[in-house]
């Protein structure tokens, strides 16, 4: 029995704080793709919530359905079938809790509409707080929330409980029946009176252990007793003093002391670090101010230092510059004169290229003038082809649909048909010469043929002629009038006089619908691009550079400048420069000699020269500042204020280190298991001194002789009774171990038909693969060539798609017993690469054909070529 969602509508649930409804559910596969944050996980949960979550609870889980900081009660709808039949179940969590199912049985509220859901869906109701999806039934292993799929994992006690009912019929009556129930129950509850679940002895096995020790603790205790009884005084004495030592310890209120100071020193230890950072501060303020008081003071300095030695190489170029201004200033005077002659070339050169470029500018305004007035002309052309356009659209626009052709055809047949019964049926009469006197109906008749289809009165004078014609005549007529009408009210919608003008009229709009491709290819030609003035082609960009066009006024063509005479002007002023340039280099070249020859010198004299002003200024500089006058008294009190600074920074690093707080809390934890352990010792010391009072009391006095030969019975008694229990313990434990043989060998036989079922489905992804399933339906291992590897020990996305495998070979163990059931994955598959994803999508394709299957997915590149019933979560 597959069930199938139809229909889910969620208010007020988690993050649907809004209505949201899903719709349009279909029998195969289903995929909800939408983006994170959209609420695909809160779906599932508000599903199991409306199927497996009593409505009264007020547990963790249905604490947290409500809206973080809302205080109200969310509310699902859910429409399914189940067993062919449709259901409905609404429910509200918190603030006026209630359920109503309606199904094949009607209505039901309350706990009869609990129990009618988990009567349907075979799951318990849940106890837990936080939900276990064990008590879900089938559908708790079958809709898998997110992340729930990465791992291997057993199937709840009742899906094995059905699956275990389901393949009895294949492997036999079982280990596990019945019969093997009732007597390992009997087995177990006699095994539990002498040993523990893990093997260890317990029950009657240690009551015996302990009557033994117990009789042996007491012969020896009778044997030991008068020696210790002494020895007990002494116990007392040393016992009342270490009490003395301890309740000094206690008394000394030194710990006490140093954990309130550690107390205080939490709130301290919070403004350490606060104090560190501005002590940190102000160091670091007081060090920048030292380094630059010292870096002024250095300075100075240096600057001294400089101008002296500027001062020096200054005189010392000057004298030896003295022998070359002559021959300078010559080559000085021939470099201008060769650099006039260079700028009057180059302003003749700019000349001719100026009145080049203004030619070149005029030759193409008279281009664009001429592309102008192309386009205006196509512009012309273009309105009138337009206008031709639009004329032939209108007319191919009164185009007569074919089946309104149809139509007028059809009545033209009908009327013609009519007339023909009209004439077979009718009396026809013909009047020829004179009528004087003659009236037909009353009215005076004129020579003509008629067709009578009534009653017709002919008077000839006094004389009267009625015409008959046949019954049918008048129906014919009949019959013809409503065809004309019908035909005349079709050519009047259409605005036509009769067929022969509808004809017509449809052969000029098809000539019309003919030419509009004529003109439109007419109007392509009329529109072309044009490069001179950037026009595009098309009629659109025509009208629109028409549009914005401005009128341009230009020189005439007979204007045009002579191009050719203008680039030969340019080419001479070209050589005129080239041969200024050159003579300008010759003297450049003489003047470098020279200079080379003056270079070191200049150099040297110009860079004393810069030396010493830029020597003198910076002294200028330093000493006009306002700190300069006390920089020594400054610098002074600064690197005083550096070592303050740097003292109080060591104590504020040295408080943060000593106030770390949780050391002290460590310290103060210390100091309460110190106190713990002494508030201990006292009360062990005390109890140790009132068990040796009572015990001089109790002994003194008393035959112990006696005593430790009774008490030496007692010990034989109680080890001859351990080992009659510990052999009957040990027969337990045989039997019990005999039918855990047996049933495993029989579970051998039980977990085959599972495996068989889940191979096939898992084959297809590991081929060639045995698997291997515990006895509790677990998939333990896959063995591939002779190796058994441990899921835990599979990758990520193998165990992913193991766990969605194995979870549709249940499903289809479950189908075959007829339990309901549907398969719903929350973002599967997240590890697979992209060869098993399209394998894993073809399985789930498959599965679909059986039971219902509905993915929640935000992967719209996984699944986008799936084909599925594709599904919007809508608000």
């Amino acid at each position: 029995m597959s069930l199938r969602l139809r229909r889910i509508a969620v208010d007020g649930f988690r993050k649907f704080r809004e209505p949201m409804v899903i719709e349009g559910l279909t029998d195969g596969l289903n995929i909800v793709i939408e983006p994170n944050e959209t609420g695909k996980s809160t779906l599932l949960e508000a599903l199991r919530a409306a199927f497996f979550v009593r409505h009264g609870t007020k547990n963790q889980l249905a604490q947290s359905f409500a809206p973080h900081g809302e205080a109200v009660g969310p509310e699902i709808q859910v429409a399914f079938e189940a067993n062919g039949a449709p259901w409905t179940v609404t429910k509200r969590f918190l603030k006026g809790a209630t359920i109503e199912v309606t199904g094949p049985q009607g209505k039901a509220q309350g706990e009869e509409a609990e129990a009618r859901l988990h009567a349907l869906l075979g799951s318990v109701r849940d106890t837990s707080q936080k939900g276990d999806a064990g008590s879900y039934g089938a559908l708790g292993l079958l809709w898998v929330a997110q992340t729930e799929a990465l791992a291997v994992t057993a199937p709840g006690q009742i899906v094995r409980d059905t699956v275990r009912s389901t393949l009895e019929a294949e492997v036999g009556s079982i280990m596990g029946g019945p019969a093997y129930t009732r007597v390992r129950t009997r087995i177990d509850e006699q095994f539990g009176r002498y040993w523990s679940p893990t093997g260890q002895k317990r029950g009657r096995q240690s009551e015996a252990r302990e009557r033994v020790e117990i009789a042996e603790v007491a012969a020896r205790e009778a044997a030991d007793r008068l020696a210790g009884l002494e020895r007990t005084f002494s116990d007392l004495e040393a016992a009342r003093a270490r009490l003395k030592v301890v309740q000094r310890e206690i008394a000394d209120d030194t710990d006490v002391q140093t954990r309130k100071d550690l107390v205080a020193s939490l709130e301290v230890a919070r403004a350490a670090a606060q104090i560190l950072a501005t002590r940190r501060a102000e160091h670091e303020a007081v060090s920048a101010k030292v380094r630059g008081l010292e870096d002024l003071s250095e300075r100075h300095r240096k600057a001294t230092e400089d101008r002296d030695k500027a001062d020096l190489a200054l005189g010392q170029a000057r004298a030896q510059r003295a022998g070359f201004s002559d021959g300078l200033a010559a080559a000085k005077q021939r470099l201008a004169d060769a650099r006039s002659a260079l700028d009057s070339a180059r302003a003749s050169r700019q000349d001719a290229r100026l009145a080049l470029s203004a030619g070149q500018d005029r030759e193409r305004a008279s281009r664009r003038r001429a592309a102008v007035a192309a386009a205006r002309k196509r512009h012309a052309e273009l309105a009138e082809l337009e206008r031709l356009h639009g004329e032939a659209k209108t007319l191919a626009g009164t185009l007569i649909p074919s089946k309104t052709m149809d139509v007028l055809e059809a009545n033209e047949r009908v009327v013609a048909e009519a007339r023909a019964l009209r004439s077979a049926g009718a009396t026809s009469i013909t009047l020829s010469g004179e009528t004087s006197g003659i009236s037909i109906d009353g009215e005076p008749a004129s020579p003509c043929e008629r067709t009578l289809t009534g009653m017709t009165i002919v008077r000839f004078g006094d004389a009267e002629l009625v015409i008959m014609p046949p019954a049918g005549a008048a129906s014919a007529e009949e019959a013809l009038s409503s065809a004309l009408k019908k035909q005349q009210s079709t050519l009047e919608e259409l605005d036509v006089v009769d067929l022969a003008a509808a004809r017509a009229r449809n052969d000029t709009a098809r000539d019309a619908a003919s030419e509009l491709r004529t003109i439109a290819a007419r109007i392509e030609a009329t529109t072309p691009a044009d490069e001179n003035v950037g026009l595009a082609a098309g009629a659109d960009a025509l009208k629109l550079f028409i549009f914005e066009l401005v009128d341009e006024a230009g020189a005439a063509e007979a204007d045009l400048p002579d191009i050719a005479a203008l680039t030969k002007a340019l080419e001479t002023a070209d050589s005129a420069l080239a041969k200024a340039e050159g003579a300008q280099d010759s003297v450049v070249d003489a003047l470098r000699r020279i200079e080379e020859e003056d270079a070191p010198l200049a150099a040297a004299e110009a860079g004393a020269a810069s030396d010493l002003a830029n020597a003198k200024a910076q002294i200028d500089t330093i000493e006009d500042r306002s700190e300069f006058p006390t920089l020594v008294a400054n610098l002074t009190r600064a690197r005083e204020q550096t070592a303050e600074a740097a003292v109080k920074l060591e104590e504020a690093t040295r408080d943060a280190t000593a106030h770390d707080s949780a050391a002290i809390a460590r310290k103060i934890e210390t100091i309460d298991a110190r106190n713990r352990a002494s508030s201990d010792a006292r009360t062990k010391l005390e109890m140790d001194i009132a068990r040796f009072d009572g015990t001089v009391e109790s002994e003194g006095g008393k035959g112990l002789a006696d005593r430790a030969a009774r008490a030496r019975e007692e010990a034989e008694a109680a080890r001859a009774a351990l080992q009659r229990i510990t052999e009957e313990a040990e027969t337990l434990k045989l039997l019990r171990d005999t039918l855990d043989e047996a049933r495993d060998e029989t579970s051998a036989k039980f977990v085959g038909p599972v495996a068989k079922r889940a191979k096939r489905h898992i084959e297809r992804l590991l081929p060639g693969c045995d698997l291997f399933f515990s006895e509790d339906l677990t998939l333990e291992a896959v063995i591939r060539g002779g190796i058994s590897e441990g899921c835990g020990d599979l990758s990520r996305g193998t165990q992913e798609q193991l766990a969605v495998l194995t979870r549709i070979a249940f499903a289809d163990m479950l189908l075959e017993q007829g339990r309901p059931v549907s398969l719903i994955l929350d973002d599967p598959l997240v590890y697979s690469d992209d060869a098993r994803l399209d394998l894993m999508v073809e399985i789930l394709s498959e599965t679909a054909e059986r039971m219902q299957v509905i993915l929640l997915t935000c992967r719209d590149r996984a699944f986008r070529h799936v084909a599925a019933n594709r599904v919007s979560i809508a608000r």
